[in-house]
């Protein structure tokens, strides 16, 4: 229960037990891929360390892109940049995920692979992932639909 909590300790438990994808990537483009994904660990214990060097070139490469950590965001595409951002996400193992259209500027197998990575992450991590998508397709795959039309809830099911 967060609502007896002060600012401060919600602000806290925010950047160590959430994990966000924006829809638009914000990535800090004077870092390299790499330390984008260490930046909620660099700012969760203060300083870098090899293990969480270790973690994010992990994470990359389960994104498909260990062969550009040491890229600046503009040296790389819209979908690359939002595959860092998932691996961003997923570094301090977080608790919750919140993932606006985390596929949406993804191609059909790149949106399938990070899909499985984030059921993977969602099963072995034992972390909740809450995702916003207009793709059909990627709903279906999902434990529960809970569909919006004009701010209302129109259905709540699961999908097994």
């Amino acid at each position: 229960n967060t609502a007896t909590l002060p600012e401060a300790e919600i602000t806290q438990l925010r950047g160590r037990s959430i994990g966000f994808v924006f829809q638009f990537h914000h990535l800090l483009p004077a870092f390299s891929a790499l330390e984008n994904v260490m930046m909620p660990a660099i700012i969760a214990h203060g300083a870098p360390s090899d293990a969480m060097e270790a973690t994010a070139l992990q994470l990359l490469d389960a994104v498909g892109l260990k062969a550009h950590a040491y890229k600046k965001p503009g040296e790389l595409s819209g979908g690359q940049q939002q595959r860092v951002a998932i691996a961003r996400a997923l570094a301090l193992k977080p608790r919750l995920i919140l993932a606006d259209e985390p596929t949406g500027n993804l191609d059909t197998r790149t949106a399938d692979d990070i899909f499985a990575l984030l059921r993977e992450f969602n099963r072995d991590s034992h972390c909740a992932c809450l995702i916003v998508t207009h793709d059909p397709r990627l709903a279906a795959r999902c434990d529960r639909i809970v569909r919006l039309v004009d701010g209302r809830i129109a259905d709540d099911l699961p999908t097994r």
